[in-house]
């Protein structure tokens, strides 16, 4: 079991930056490739980010890329989002997820349905 908490989201203006952290139990969290993903009001849950065991491997949305950052300490069991550049669309919220995988693999890491255990989430609000 492992238990997955983000950190306090919040309000930011367009063009602002944010970062989210996700903190894990456990003593096995460099077995598990970690990803985040969102919600807005009315759509379905999307993939933002995803980072593999090692943290040598990442992958992002088309509509993050060059923005948003993931990254993660093993030592410290967090990973990270940082976003920069935000716009009005990424307001959501966002949840962090873990995935027993040591696989590299882009179709494995962006599928929802691979996570085992979710955070709870965390609201993002950006306004124009």
């Amino acid at each position: 079991q492992v238990l997955l908490v983000e950190s306090e989201g919040g309000l930011v203006q367009a063009g602002g930056s944010l970062r989210l952290s996700c903190a894990a139990s456990g003593r096995t969290f460099s077995s598990y490739a970690m990803g985040w993903f969102r919600q807005a009001p009315g759509k379905e849950r999307e993939f933002v980010a995803a980072i593999n065991w090692s943290g040598g491997v990442t992958y992002y949305a088309d509509s993050v890329k060059g923005r948003f950052t993931i990254s993660r300490d093993n030592a410290k069991n967090t990973v990270y989002l940082q976003m920069n550049s935000l716009k009005p669309e990424d307001t959501a919220v966002y949840c962090c997820a873990a995935d027993r995988t040591l696989s590299e693999r882009r179709t494995v890491l962006r599928a929802q349905s691979l996570y085992d255990y979710w955070g709870q989430g965390t609201q993002v609000t950006v306004s124009s």
